[in-house]
């Protein structure tokens, strides 16, 4: 079984897939972050790196789901590969952080990469307001988003909206991350067990 989590930075994601994997006995798949070569530069230079960053994430991201599809084991995944193309490529594109050539090249090779795999048994989108997310990232403390402006993670979480309304290629359950404070309430993630287990049960 494939488990994925989306959502914007800082809304919980990382956090929720450990625990998760704790509780399901899942393998945890995370964001490959402090190997990542472009991470530091893109938030320097958006527009000088961000089509190779966007690369990077597509390669990494393919890559674990071609391992996920050979293992014979629960997998919960960080992130999607649908969020890339769908929501940071665009929105890079849009803000003029990255030329329609290299978007261009970028979306051909992600309808390449997408046609020949399968999507998730079920994604989880953790729904955060902004307010939220600047005060997961700021509590986490990695100086290289310091630099991440508001109306960036704005954008963001407008085009994860659009994207969740046109999903279609199986089931997705929305989550409140606003309501929820997985690592200190037990409760809060037992709820959010419950709600899985509920989608979980039809897929057999």
């Amino acid at each position: 079984m494939h488990i994925a989590i989306a959502g914007n930075i800082g809304s919980g994601k990382t956090t929720l897939a450990g625990l998760l994997a704790k509780h399901y006995g899942w393998i945890p798949h995370y964001e490959d972050i402090d190997d990542n070569p472009y991470l530091n530069d893109f938030y320097e230079d958006m527009q000088r790196w961000s089509f190779n960053l966007q690369i990077y994430f597509l390669n990494s991201r393919f890559s674990q789901i071609i391992e996920i599809k050979k293992s014979e084991q629960n997998i919960v995944q960080d992130r999607t590969i649908y969020e890339d193309a769908c929501i940071f490529a665009p929105n890079l594109h849009s803000m003029g952080l990255m030329s329609t050539r290299d978007f261009n090249n970028y979306t051909a090779l992600f309808n390449l990469m997408s046609s020949l795999i399968q999507p998730p048994d079920l994604i989880l989108y953790l729904r955060a307001s902004v307010p939220t997310l600047v005060n997961q990232i700021q509590n986490r403390g990695r100086e290289y988003e310091s630099s991440i402006r508001l109306d960036y993670l704005k954008r963001l979480n407008e085009r994860y909206e659009a994207w969740v309304q046109s999903y279609k290629l199986g089931k997705m359950l929305i989550i409140e991350a606003d309501h929820y404070n997985f690592p200190n309430n037990s409760d809060h993630l037992s709820e959010v067990i419950d709600k899985i287990n509920a989608e979980l049960h039809g897929l057999f």
